[in-house]
């Protein structure tokens, strides 16, 4: 058994008027907590997502596993070959090396907290996906950066016949 031992010693408290916002509707990204500022512990995000749109096309983690609580809507999530569907108050935790994805479900908005555990320094890739959403880079600009963010890019049948 392999223990995280986080290496911060103060309470981290996070203001929502002071999480840093990335993008804008139909995708918001607030910026929570990243690796560096819980000593490696977790990093986490809130994702809020309107009517029926993705959230991440389906990938991995190496290292992290992944956690999605549902705080308000209904998301469906990818996990390996399973189409979840989740509503407010489900929890939904992939595991490292599992495929996964998530998007608001079809005629419907999600607002989901998202944790990665142990933490990776995250809080630039999302700053890539807006660059990419806004033009400003393409999204081939991603395959580079795929090992420095633990984020590795799959193909899934599962995923593209549950959004279709």
């Amino acid at each position: 058994m392999s223990l995280i031992h986080p290496d911060f010693d103060r309470s981290l408290v996070v203001r929502e008027a002071d999480a840093e916002v990335v993008g804008r509707a139909p995708t918001t990204i607030r910026l929570l907590a990243d690796s560096s500022a819980t000593g490696g512990a977790l990093s986490t995000q809130r994702v809020t997502l309107t009517e029926g749109t993705n959230g991440a096309n389906p990938h991995h983690h190496a290292h992290s596993a992944e956690l999605f609580y549902v705080l308000d809507g209904t998301a469906q999530l990818l996990s390996g070959d399973d189409v979840v569907t989740a509503g407010r108050g489900d929890l939904v935790v992939v595991p490292p090396n599992v495929p996964h994805a998530f998007a608001a479900a079809p005629g419907e908005s999600a607002d989901i907290l998202i944790v990665i555990t142990p933490g990776v320094e995250r809080f630039a890739y999302f700053r890539h996906l807006e660059s990419i959403a806004y033009g400003r880079v393409s999204p081939e600009s991603l395959l580079d950066v795929q090992g420095l963010y633990d984020t590795y890019f799959r193909q899934s049948e599962a995923w593209n016949a549950a959004r279709a």
